[in-house]
């Protein structure tokens, strides 16, 4: 199956303007398709960290002229301009990124999804409009893009040249089969390939010092436990290793506060302020599956969320929809 083309359009003040959030995004969607156009809107002076990887995937820029009190919505209204442009005007281009949580964008992917587009939304969990959630094809919201982005601790033995480090590849092949892999949880090792290339164009397996793809892989299997490989006639399948994180461990009544504060801090860290419970949640039975708040005596994950507040680790808030969002301090 032919791998989607994808325009991708981002709000920099949804993001943050943080370079780390921007290149999680990127990945996003080259894990998943070509990017054959990108651009963001809103750029000033202020965001020069973000030249070098604005200028590395070749997407433009729509700088942020203040006058008035009204260029957030012209900014908004250039970015449906150009996503409708594109539309018209490049076949090539069958898939949609719009970089927002704002629900004056649900009315252009109502359009783009009639004209048979596919539209992938992504946006911080405090700012997602419901409406605009649910307008798109698909929503990412970018607490797990980025909490899954947390760096992998290098081995003693694992030495980076030129970038060509095996643990950060490590890291790389497990977000590609977390998202790509088929209904049977595997990937061809030919397309894991493909899709290595997007996200690093100067990937080359002799840089690792193996003559074949197939090798490294092996050696990522013996090394970090966290992938498999199967043989299925003459082809090579990879897929992640199914069962529990040996990393994370058991979570337990005597550490679930930890692992929950560990959590908080790689949001904290990753430039997030407020979170929506659920996002909180789902990150961590990501690492332990049979995480269940019932287990440490509380009815409702709201109410552990309470009791974290006691501790200081959060401050709990409701917005004017009745939506509960998690401070870190």
């Amino acid at each position: 199956m032919a791998q989607p083309n994808f325009a991708i359009f981002v709000d920099l003040e949804n993001v943050g303007a943080k370079a780390d959030m921007l290149n999680y995004v990127i990945e996003k969607v080259k894990i998943r398709g070509d990017i054959l156009l990108g651009k963001v809107y809103g750029y000033t002076d202020r965001y020069t960290e973000l030249k070098e990887i604005l200028l590395s995937n070749t997407f433009s820029v729509v700088p942020s002229i203040k006058f008035g009190g009204s260029q957030k919505n012209n900014l908004d209204i250039q970015l449906v301009i150009d996503a409708m442009e594109v539309m018209y005007t490049n076949p090539l281009i069958d898939s949609f990124c719009i970089v927002s949580g704002d629900s004056d964008y649900t009315p252009l992917v109502g359009k783009l999804k009639t004209m048979g587009k596919f539209v992938l939304g992504i946006s911080r969990s405090e700012v997602a409009s419901k409406v605009f959630i649910n307008a798109c094809s698909e929503f990412v919201f970018l607490e797990s893009v980025s909490s899954k982005g947390a760096k992998r601790d290098p081995d003693s033995d694992d030495h980076s040249n030129n970038g060509n480090s095996v643990s950060q590849l490590a890291k790389i092949v497990e977000d590609i089969l977390d998202e790509q892999c088929d209904g049977d949880g595997y990937l061809h090792a030919s397309e894991l390939k493909n899709t290595i290339l997007r996200l690093k164009p100067d990937f080359n397996e002799k840089n690792y010092g193996v003559a074949s793809f197939g090798k490294l892989m092996a050696m990522l299997e013996s090394r970090y436990h966290a992938i498999q490989i199967t043989q299925d006639n003459f082809a090579v399948k990879v897929s992640l290793r199914k069962g529990q994180d040996p990393v994370a461990g058991v979570i337990t009544k005597d550490n679930w506060k930890g692992i929950f504060v560990q959590q908080l801090k790689l949001y904290k860290e990753s430039g997030f302020d407020r979170i929506n419970p659920s996002i909180l949640k789902a990150a961590v039975q990501a690492k332990h599956p049979d995480f269940d708040e019932r287990q440490f005596g509380f009815k409702r994950f709201s109410d552990l969320m309470k009791e974290l507040a006691k501790d200081g680790y959060v401050q709990v808030e409701v917005d004017d929809a009745g939506t509960m969002l998690v401070q870190i301090p």
